[in-house]
């Protein structure tokens, strides 16, 4: 019941993230936003994604190929690094694959469980992800509306998912 809800929150919420990165145009990619540029506040979002949704002390986590040390830190502005939209959308490609996964097999019994070597149950976790995720998403797409004017769409709780390809705005 309860991993029923956590699947139907994580998919809606996993097609929203998509349909903001498409949303993204080029012209903003590089836009500093506090000094600090739109693809790295979506990188925040995405490795935070990845790394605490199912346990951010899984020993066999490996960062994305193009990661750095502080790539995903906004405390950290850049110097030269970037990441393109391009690997931006095929990381997030990854996690989408990684968490449907993770979500598709999890029971309600194993939420109250604590993964390897972390402090937190499954549903800690889970929620604390929603909680972050949401939270970087909303900043974005505050970005995108100041920019360009235009409502990035979201599915709400009971919203259809669009029959148009995306980007899909309001």
């Amino acid at each position: 019941m309860l991993c029923d809800d956590i699947r139907f929150l994580t998919k809606r919420a996993l097609w929203e993230t998509e349909n903001l990165l498409a949303c993204i145009p080029d012209v903003l990619w590089e836009k500093c936003y506090d000094a600090i540029p739109m693809w790295k506040y979506v990188y925040h979002m995405l490795y935070s994604m990845d790394r605490w949704y199912i346990n951010p002390n899984d020993p066999s986590y490996t960062d994305p190929e193009f990661h750095i040390a502080g790539l995903n830190d906004l405390n950290v502005i850049p110097k030269e690094e970037s990441v393109s939209k391009e690997q931006m959308t095929d990381y997030f490609k990854n996690i989408e694959a990684k968490i449907n996964h993770y979500i598709d097999a999890l029971q309600d019994n194993e939420l109250s469980e604590i993964p390897e070597s972390c402090a937190m149950s499954r549903f800690r976790l889970i929620l604390g992800q929603i909680r972050h995720w949401h939270r970087h998403m909303g900043l974005i797409y505050g970005f995108l509306v100041e920019d360009t004017g235009k409502w990035p769409y979201v599915l709400n709780m009971c919203g259809e998912y669009p029959d148009e390809p995306m980007p899909n705005y309001y």
